[in-house]
């Protein structure tokens, strides 16, 4: 399990919002100027992640989030292969239709670029199926620090 410091920002029915801790890395380092990490840090700024909970938190208190390891590799294998498997499949396809045509190579090249992008469309309307079984859910594994905030369900 992959584990993250967070904080409650909302609280719903049998889950939590959570945002990402700031690390510290970033602050002391030197090189933070030249950083794509920090640059990219600082613009995305961090948004609030449903998590499921079973224990009773409340808003602002500190949390450990963990994840399965092996959903994060499921979850690249399908963001980074599967597109590409789908470019060279499209140009392939094209290719072996296409035999004698002058405009041959951009068919294959339009081919290519259209089965890959139909691929991430296809990710994209289809993630929240991977994303509703429970074993690819992030999970609180425990508290850390409670705040002074009043529990709203208390």
């Amino acid at each position: 399990m992959l584990e993250e410091l967070a904080t409650v920002v909302k609280i719903t029915n049998h889950q939590v919002w959570v945002t990402s801790a700031q690390q510290g890395a970033c602050g002391g380092c030197r090189q933070k100027a030249a950083c794509a990490t920090h640059a990219m840090s600082s613009v995305l700024k961090a948004k609030p992640v449903p998590v499921d909970n079973e224990l009773s938190l409340c808003i602002g208190d500190q949390v450990i989030v963990a994840i399965d390891e092996s959903l994060l590799l499921r979850a690249a294998v399908l963001l980074y292969v599967l597109p590409l498997i789908a470019l060279f499949i499209g140009a392939g396809v094209a290719d072996s239709l296409l035999n004698g045509d002058q405009y041959a190579d951009l068919w294959i090249a339009g081919s290519a670029i259209g089965s890959f992008l139909l691929s991430l469309g296809l990710i994209n309307k289809t993630q929240h199926l991977f994303m509703l079984t429970y074993y690819g859910r992030p999970v609180v594994v425990k508290k850390v620090l409670t705040t002074a905030y009043e529990c709203l369900g208390d």
